[in-house]
């Protein structure tokens, strides 16, 4: 939902608000499916699937950057001096934004590991 700073001032604080809303559902959801995408990509590299963990690393990666492109339109918006009320959705939103970075960061530690171990097992 790309909507300029210009166009959100012209809004009433009802439409912000429901609008600030709607980007925290994005948000929500992109990061959600992040998320789910790297701890699949955990449970594929326990399995010795890397090349469908590397896969769902990048498309959990596509997922995450673009919940992190509607977070990034809000900030620019208060940046440019726009307002608005706390909103509980936006909180979790931003809530599970963070949990999903670090989430990816986990995968992909967690992937080299059950790399290391298959070749440490492959070698026994």
């Amino acid at each position: 939902m790309a909507i300029s700073v210009e166009e959100a001032r012209a809004m009433t604080e009802e439409q912000l608000q429901e609008t600030i809303t709607e980007i925290a559902f994005e948000i929500i959801a992109n990061v959600g499916t992040a998320r789910g995408m790297y701890i699949e990509a955990i449970q594929e590299a326990k399995a010795g699937n890397f090349d469908q963990a590397a896969q769902l690393l990048k498309d959990g990666k596509e997922a995450f950057v673009q919940g992190h492109h509607s977070h990034v339109d809000l900030l620019e918006w208060q940046g440019q001096g726009l307002t608005w009320k706390t909103n509980i959705y936006l909180m979790h939103a931003e809530d599970q934004l963070m949990a999903a970075d670090a989430f990816e960061t986990i995968a992909t530690e967690f992937i080299e590991v059950h790399k290391e171990l298959q070749e440490l097992k492959a070698k026994l």
